[in-house]
């Protein structure tokens, strides 16, 4: 009896012993599980919205043009089906049929329907002088180029701080990276330059801003955001492969990044 006693107590610790010792290894089962729903996979980066250029009726846009949004909007929308981009979290719009004295660059939440700057941008000197009316995608030319562009990262230059652009619509602006076409600041960029001398100076086809909003719009923008540069030239227009094809020229699902 005594030793049926003592056998009792000795099993219940060794079980005891052996269930604390996998616990240990594992974690609790409660806590195993978690990691396990957890881990099974990685939060979705991003996620098709149901946004569309009419969804953006009440969004306050300041000088934006409906259209050239709704043209922009399209674009990131066919890039990001078509494999061509990541989904974005901003999208910048940049105007170019507008002259350089007025504001024609916007950059836009496209999680929140914000919009997070309006600012003057310059235009390369091939383009031309207040107005910019020529581009080329071709080295040497210094003209801003339309077209998707992809924001890739920023780094510390001849410029200073400035933004990697890579073209992504072919013929138009996929020379982007070979020309060093990029985001930066300049002092050429100003209201009081473009009062003084009826025009902002030039880039040599970068898209240049004022040198005291060009670091933050740029870690706005960097690596999760999309780039539209437009003018209204016939042959881009009917040839861009964003434009066409996709979810039609202005009623475009938005692609939209939520992380």
């Amino acid at each position: 009896m005594l030793k049926n006693k003592l056998q009792t107590p000795v099993g219940f610790v060794r079980s005891a012993l052996i269930v604390g010792a996998v616990i240990a290894l594992t974690g609790t089962p409660t806590r195993a599980r978690e990691r396990k729903r957890t881990g099974a996979s990685a939060p979705a980066a991003a996620t098709t919205s149901s946004l569309r250029a009419a969804g953006w009726g009440g969004s306050q846009l300041g000088s934006l043009d409906p259209h050239v949004f709704s043209l922009a909007l399209n674009a990131a929308s066919c890039a990001v089906q078509a494999g061509k981009a990541a989904a974005p979290t901003t999208l910048t719009v940049i105007d170019y049929s507008k002259p350089s004295t007025q504001k024609r660059l916007w950059v836009v939440d496209l999680r929140t329907h914000t919009l997070l700057f309006e600012e003057l941008v310059a235009h390369g000197q091939g383009s031309g002088n207040n107005l910019a009316t020529r581009f080329s995608n071709d080295a040497e030319t210094h003209s801003s180029s339309i077209g998707l562009y992809a924001a890739k990262d920023a780094y510390i230059g001849k410029n200073g701080y400035s933004l990697r652009l890579d073209g992504l619509d072919a013929g138009f602006n996929d020379h982007a990276m070979e020309r060093a076409i990029v985001i930066h600041g300049a002092a050429y960029v100003s209201d009081a330059i473009a009062r003084a001398q009826g025009r902002l100076g030039r880039s040599w086809g970068c898209p240049a801003l004022r040198p005291e909003v060009a670091h933050d719009v740029i870690d706005r923008v960097k690596e999760s955001g999309l780039v539209f540069a437009y003018y209204p030239d016939p042959k881009w227009l009917a040839a861009s492969e964003f434009l066409h094809n996709c979810q039609g020229d202005s009623g475009a699902a938005a692609v939209v990044a939520t992380g």
